[in-house]
C-alpha cells in the first residue's frame, strides 16, 4: 500500500466526520508534519503520514517533540486501521 492512499483514506474520513485536512506545506521549516487536522468543537493535530511500516525521520521526530511541547497532538500514521483510533483520540482532547 502507498502512502498516498493512506493520505486520501485519512482525508476522507475527516471529511466524513465534518472536518478538514489540510496539507502542510511551511518553507524554511522542515519536518513539519503533512496534514494539519481540523475537526468540529475546536479539536486540532497534526498527522504524518507514512508509507506502511515507515517511521519518522530524526527531524520530523524533532518536529514531533516541538509541538507536543506546545500541547498539540501529533500522530504518524502508516496503516489505514490507525485512522479511526487516531480521529478519536482527537475528538476525545
Amino acid at each position: 500500500m502507498r502512502e498516498k492512499l493512506i493520505e486520501q483514506k485519512l482525508i476522507k474520513a475527516v471529511k466524513d466526520i465534518g472536518g478538514i485536512a489540510l496539507k502542510i506545506v511551511s518553507p524554511g521549516f522542515d519536518g513539519i508534519p503533512d496534514r494539519l487536522i481540523l475537526l468540529p468543537n475546536r479539536k486540532i493535530a497534526f498527522v504524518e503520514v507514512k508509507a506502511p511500516g515507515k517511521t519518522l525521520r530524526p527531524l520530523q521526530e524533532k518536529r514531533k517533540r516541538q509541538l507536543e511541547a506546545l500541547g498539540f497532538l501529533v500522530f504518524c500514521l502508516d496503516n489505514l486501521e490507525q485512522i479511526g483510533g487516531i480521529l478519536r483520540e482527537i475528538q476525545a482532547s
